[in-house]
């Protein structure tokens, strides 16, 4: 509110301490404290005497329609994005009871096969891969020939 930072407090409890004293200084913040606490109350109490009075008369209502038409208003792509994303939500929450629900546990099970299957496949064939590069390396390190012995005098 008042946006006091840590050096204006020191100025205020050095000019404070100077004025009334070491002795009566403690009563003081007592009662500023008390003063401050009431303060803060009596301005909840306000608040929330206003947002239950707004609450009464559909003021809060007839805000949130008109904060979401102004939403439509200057983000016409955004609002559809959201209508579309809330539809979509609706029409996924299915009873796994029924028989759309089952269904939809089925092809998820058998996507899951899908995957493993798809991930054993590639770990096999980079397997193979690699075996055969192997063999490459060892097929070419074979005709590669090795240096002659060096020949020493005695």
């Amino acid at each position: 509110m008042f946006d006091l930072g840590m050096p204006e407090l020191l100025v205020i409890g050095i000019v404070a301490l100077i004025v009334v004293g070491p002795k009566d200084l403690p009563i003081l913040f007592r009662r500023v404290g008390e003063f401050v606490g009431k303060a803060k109350g009596m301005a909840r109490e306000f608040s929330s005497a206003m947002n239950d009075a707004a609450d009464q008369s559909g003021v809060r209502e007839m805000s949130n329609t008109l904060n979401s038409s102004l939403k439509a208003a200057t983000n016409p792509i955004g609002a559809a994005t959201d209508s579309v994303k809330s539809a979509a939500k609706a029409m996924t929450d299915i009873d796994p009871e029924s028989e759309t629900g089952k269904l939809a546990a089925k092809r998820k099970e058998d996507a899951a096969k899908i995957q493993a299957a798809t991930a054993r496949a590639a770990a096999e064939r980079k397997q193979r891969e690699a075996a055969e590069a192997m063999a490459k390396a060892e097929e070419l390190e074979a005709k590669v020939p090795s240096p002659p012995a060096e020949k020493t005098d005695t």
